[in-house]
C-alpha cells in the first residue's frame, strides 16, 4: 500500500475535502483515492443520523466504477426487524466495530453475509464514526480480495475514518441546522438566519399575499376528548394546510395554537401579483377539501368545527422580532393586522374563505362582495369577498 498517497487523503479530508463540494462527491473522491493506493475496496456504505421529524437518517453508497447511492430512511427502521440482526445496529448502539469475515462461521448470525456472498465479498466490517458529543454514525467497508482485508489494510481503513468522522460531523451540523429551521421558521427564513439576519430588529419589507388561518369550534372539541387525541386531530387538520401551501409556493410562518400564518411573496420586479394570488386561491380550496374530508382518529367524521382563511395582499415587515436574546423570525404590519381581522368576520359570517377587496380585485371570478365591515383600530370600513360556491352553505350555516 502507498502509505503516503493514504495519508494524503486524510490530510485532503481534514482539509475540508476542497475540491468535492458535496458528500456523495466526497466519498467518490476518497474511496478512489483509497483504491489507487492500495485498499482492496468493493462496496463502501457511510450512515448518517440526522436531526429531522420524519428522517432517521441517510446513507452513501460506493461501488468502484458507479455513482454514489444517496437516500434517507424513516424512524420506523429502528423498530424493524432486518436492522436488529444487522452489524450496524451494533455499531450505533455501542460504538464498536463488528467483523464479519464470510469464511467464519460465526459471521452467518448476520442475514446481510448471504447478500455478501452472492457478490463474491470476502470480508466486511461496520466501523463507528466518533462524533466529539453525542451517538456515533457508522461506515462500512468490503472487498473482494481473496482471504479478504490484511491487518494493514485494516489499519489503513481505520485511520480513514478519523478525519471521514469529522468531516461528517461538521456537514451534519450544518445540515442540521438547517433542517431545524426549515422546520420550525421556513426554508426562507431559515436561509436569512443562517446568512447572518439574527440581530433585533433585522427585518426587510416585501410584498406578499397573506394567508391567516384558524379552526372554529375547537375549544369545545378539545373539551370533550382526550389531549393526546386533540393533538393527532390537529396535526391532521395542519396537514391538510401545510402541503396545500407548500405545493404553491408559500412558507408558514407560524402555528397560533389553532391558527396558522402564511405568506406567498410577490416579485415586486415581475410583477405576478395575480399568479400568486391565483395560486393561494388554489391551497385555499385544496385546504378546504382536506378538512372537510378530515377523519376522527376513531373514524368519526369531523363536523363539529369549521375552518376559516382570510386572505390579503400587501407589503409586510418580515424579520427578527421580540425581547432579550428570544427572537421570533415572523412578519408584522397592518396588512397582516387587517389579514387577523378579516378572518373573524369570515367566522362570523360563516364563511370558510374571504378575501380582501385588494386580493379579490387582482384574483378575479368567483367572488361575492359580503359588504364593508368596521375594522377594529382601522379608520375606515373593509369590503370583503367571499366564493360563490360557499353562498349556499353559509346561508344554511
Amino acid at each position: 500500500m502507498d502509505m503516503s498517497a493514504l495519508r494524503e487523503i486524510n490530510e485532503w479530508m481534514i482539509d475540508g475535502a476542497r475540491s468535492a463540494p458535496t458528500p456523495a462527491q466526497m466519498m467518490a473522491e476518497s474511496c478512489e483515492r483509497a483504491v489507487r493506493a492500495g485498499l482492496p475496496l468493493w462496496r463502501v456504505g457511510v450512515f448518517v443520523r440526522t436531526l429531522h421529524p420524519e428522517i432517521y437518517g441517510r446513507h452513501f453508497f460506493w461501488k468502484p466504477g458507479g455513482e454514489v447511492e444517496v437516500g434517507s430512511v424513516a424512524h420506523d427502521i429502528l423498530d424493524s426487524p432486518e436492522f436488529a440482526v444487522s452489524p450496524l445496529s451494533i455499531v450505533f448502539k455501542q460504538g464498536v466495530e463488528v467483523r464479519a469475515r464470510l469464511d467464519d462461521p460465526a459471521s452467518t448470525r448476520f442475514p446481510i453475509v448471504q447478500d455478501l456472498q452472492a457478490e463474491g465479498v470476502t470480508d466486511y466490517i461496520a466501523l463507528p464514526l466518533i462524533n466529539t458529543d453525542g451517538p456515533p454514525n457508522a461506515s462500512s467497508w468490503t472487498t473482494k480480495q481473496p482471504g479478504g482485508f490484511t491487518e494493514e489494510q485494516l489499519n489503513a481503513i481505520r485511520s480513514i475514518t478519523v478525519p471521514l468522522a469529522r468531516y461528517i460531523e461538521i456537514v451534519t451540523l450544518r445540515r442540521t441546522a438547517t433542517l431545524l429551521l426549515d422546520t420550525y421558521v421556513g426554508n426562507r427564513a431559515g436561509e436569512r438566519i443562517l446568512g447572518g439576519q439574527i440581530r433585533r430588529g433585522h427585518a426587510d419589507t416585501m410584498d406578499a399575499a397573506i394567508w391567516l388561518s384558524d379552526l372554529r369550534g375547537f375549544t369545545a372539541l378539545s373539551d370533550r376528548l382526550p389531549a393526546e387525541t386533540v393533538v393527532e386531530i390537529l396535526n391532521l387538520y395542519f396537514d391538510c394546510q401545510v402541503a396545500a401551501i407548500r405545493d404553491q409556493g408559500g412558507e408558514v410562518l407560524k402555528f397560533m395554537g389553532d391558527g396558522l400564518l402564511a405568506v406567498f411573496p410577490v416579485d415586486e420586479y415581475v410583477g405576478d401579483e395575480a399568479q400568486v394570488c391565483s395560486r393561494v386561491l388554489e391551497a385555499a380550496r385544496a385546504s378546504r377539501a382536506g378538512v372537510a374530508a378530515l377523519q376522527f382518529p376513531n373514524g368519526e367524521a369531523v363536523e363539529r368545527f369549521r375552518f376559516g382563511v382570510a386572505l390579503h395582499l400587501g407589503r409586510v415587515l418580515y424579520g427578527n422580532i421580540g425581547g432579550g436574546n428570544r427572537l421570533d423570525f415572523t412578519c408584522i404590519g397592518p396588512a397582516v393586522n387587517l389579514a387577523a381581522r378579516l378572518e373573524k368576520i369570515a367566522g362570523k359570517l360563516g364563511r370558510t374563505v374571504v378575501a380582501s377587496e385588494r386580493f379579490a380585485g387582482i384574483c378575479e371570478g368567483g367572488w361575492s362582495d359580503l359588504g364593508e365591515f368596521p375594522i377594529a383600530g382601522f379608520a375606515k370600513a373593509e369590503r370583503v369577498y367571499g366564493l360563490h360556491d360557499e353562498a349556499s352553505r353559509a346561508a344554511a350555516g
